[in-house]
């Protein structure tokens, strides 16, 4: 077996970042575990990738406006010039050390997916169940190479069993995203709610699709993007606004008017998944007197509240989800994909991945142009290995 491997990688060495985008497909060495030199590779395991999903964050790779400190910090910790990137995947465990099977349960031939999230396990957040806010966490793909590539070596302790015969191995490698939809629409009761979903991106997607299976009333989807309104049309949102968006940090009265009228007076809870001033604001002015707000979507800079007092005197909470709750977002994500009877699995390869057409492409078939173009049309792609 070849000592090395296809993966694609951000290269300091090649590329200044400002000037750059994209990702080169190279050959790098190949993971393997040796314990003799590394004790703790006992308790890792060497995974054949199957398939890996390109999230918006891998975007901001690809256009170089996000995470370049992330990157540069650990490359010169390692002192190497690459990162291999990528945090979704589906793939078989091939080498597991000493330890992997006997403290973890996992074995070769096993197929996984993974947090990807590495958890430190001492500070206070991972000691009191809190591991989605370590204070010392490394994120795949970031902080260390990720799963764009033939073969990852990660910790045992971060995978997740996958039942191919349960969950299409497609789905089975965005399970990780998945998830982020999970945590945002378990933060609050949904039952019997009204909600109204901020962002009909790919995790908005999900949301709706979540929302919906933990027994939500009613659902309202608020989007700008033409082609992202009709996809949230099709997997079931009852209600679509569509609107055209501004530079202005405050809400758009005609939008939360509308959203106001779908709820009655405002619905019981808004999810906001699009990151940005005016998008917080419209969600947090939607909301009905002691509603709640859930807040997911992430920009950089200050932010603004609008009538802050409001929140205050109407009694409006607000919370804030980042990432899974490890691993009690992955048991429930495992539970909604595998029914049947929400039809989650079916409409996220139906609608979301368009059946697999244009939007799962072979490493063998990379090619960055054509790759930019998938990324920037569907809301979700899929790299086979």
């Amino acid at each position: 077996m070849s000592d090395e491997m296809w993966a694609l990688v951000f290269d300091r060495s090649k590329d200044v970042w400002e000037d750059s985008k994209g990702l080169r497909k190279v050959r790098v060495s190949k993971p393997t575990l040796d314990e003799k030199k590394n004790p703790l590779d006992a308790e890792r395991v060497v995974v054949k990738v199957l398939y890996t999903g390109v999230c918006g964050s891998d975007k901001g790779i690809w256009f170089r406006n996000a995470f370049k400190q992330m990157i540069y910090d650990s490359l010169d910790e390692e002192n190497k010039d690459y990162r291999v990137t990528g945090h979704e995947l589906l793939g078989q465990i091939v080498e597991a050390g000493s330890l992997a099977q006997k403290h973890y349960g996992f074995h070769i031939g096993e197929i996984v997916t993974a947090e990807s999230h590495i958890t430190c396990g001492k500070c206070l957040q991972c000691r009191i169940g809190q591991k989605e806010v370590c204070q010392d966490e490394l994120i795949i793909g970031f902080s260390l190479d990720g799963c764009f590539a033939e073969y990852i070596k990660l910790p045992a302790e971060v995978l997740w069993h996958s039942d191919p015969n349960k969950i299409r191995k497609q789905i089975g490698a965005i399970q990780e995203p998945f998830g982020n939809a999970v945590h945002a629409c378990t933060k609050v009761d949904l039952r019997g709610k009204s909600l109204a979903v901020f962002g009909c991106g790919t995790i908005g997607l999900f949301t709706i699709l979540t929302a919906k299976a933990l027994g939500v009333s009613k659902i309202i989807g608020i989007e700008p993007n033409e082609e992202n309104a009709r996809l949230a049309e099709r997997i079931g949102v009852d209600e679509v606004i569509r609107f055209t968006p501004n530079d202005d940090w405050r809400s758009d009265p005609e939008v939360v008017g509308k959203v106001r009228e779908f709820g009655g007076d405002g619905v019981d809870v808004t999810i906001e998944m699009a990151g940005y001033n005016s998008s917080v604001n419209n969600a947090v002015r939607s909301v009905r007197m002691g509603g709640e707000v859930v807040l997911f979507g992430i920009k950089s800079g200050d932010f603004q509240i609008e009538e802050f007092s409001r929140v205050i005197v109407q009694g409006i909470t607000i919370h804030s989800v980042i990432g899974r709750r490890i691993f009690e977002t992955w048991n429930i994500s495992t539970n909604l994909l595998e029914a049947t009877e929400n039809r989650i699995q079916e409409k996220i390869f139906d609608v979301i991945l368009n059946q697999g057409k244009d939007t799962v492409v072979h490493i063998n078939d990379y090619d960055p142009e054509d790759f930019e173009k998938r990324i920037t049309t569907h809301p979700k792609v899929l790299i086979e290995w």
